[in-house]
């Protein structure tokens, strides 16, 4: 999603809006954060679902980087840098963490703009098996693991501004969650493995189209 200035006075409502003349974006490393990576995808993928091939992907993705006046190594740099700094026009970052920057900077300090298309991110949740076994907690980590998609714990999450998958859950709470048209990473690009290798290791698609390197 994007979080723009109060009032949009760039007008910002779609990924095209982004490589306008005089448009400065704010995005951290896809190198180094999962938000910068997210970021990337969902700007490849909108040119995928609006017609596009894999090089006029790469081209709108390099020309959307030409529009990023620093790269942070985190989204948490990247918040600071546009929040904080008033660098840029737009922090493209995860849903929920509007919620998050509201809380520390003021509602009245910018605006949220979804935009058509955008990869589907999940915290990552998992049973390590080797510390479970080690304090024979497996019962209880699989338990709340169930937990966590029951609607009970679904609710939670929304309430804590992190999209739910119970579809009953979602539409409870559809005016903090617009409709987006979400696409699968895998799907899309294949496993993560093939995600970083292709894109993302020194070498790959990003060091080639980013203008910094």
């Amino acid at each position: 999603m994007f979080i723009v200035r109060k009032g949009n006075p760039k007008a910002l409502k779609d990924w095209p809006d982004l490589v306008k003349d005089g448009v400065e974006v704010i995005v951290p490393n896809p190198k180094t954060s999962g938000n910068g990576r997210y970021t990337y995808l969902s700007a490849w993928g909108y040119t995928l679902k609006n017609g596009g091939d894999e090089a006029a992907a790469k081209k709108f993705v390099g020309d959307l980087f030409h529009h990023v006046p620093v790269l942070d190594t985190g989204g948490r740099g990247a918040t600071t840098t546009f929040m904080t700094n008033q660098i840029g026009d737009v922090l493209v970052t995860f849903e929920n963490e509007a919620e998050m920057i509201a809380r520390e900077f003021g509602r009245d300090q910018f605006e949220v703009v979804y935009p058509s298309v955008s990869a589907e991110a999940e915290p990552p949740v998992s049973v390590v098996d080797k510390v479970v076994d080690k304090k024979n907690s497996r019962a209880l980590a699989e338990e709340y693991l169930k937990y966590l998609w029951s609607p009970e714990g679904q609710e939670i999450a929304a309430n804590n501004y992190l999209r739910p998958r119970d579809p009953q859950i979602l539409a409870k709470f559809r005016d903090r969650f617009p409709k987006v048209d979400f696409l699968s990473v895998e799907k899309t690009f294949g496993d993560w493995r093939t995600v970083q290798k292709t894109h993302f290791i020194d070498g790959g698609v990003f060091d080639q189209i980013y203008p910094g390197k």
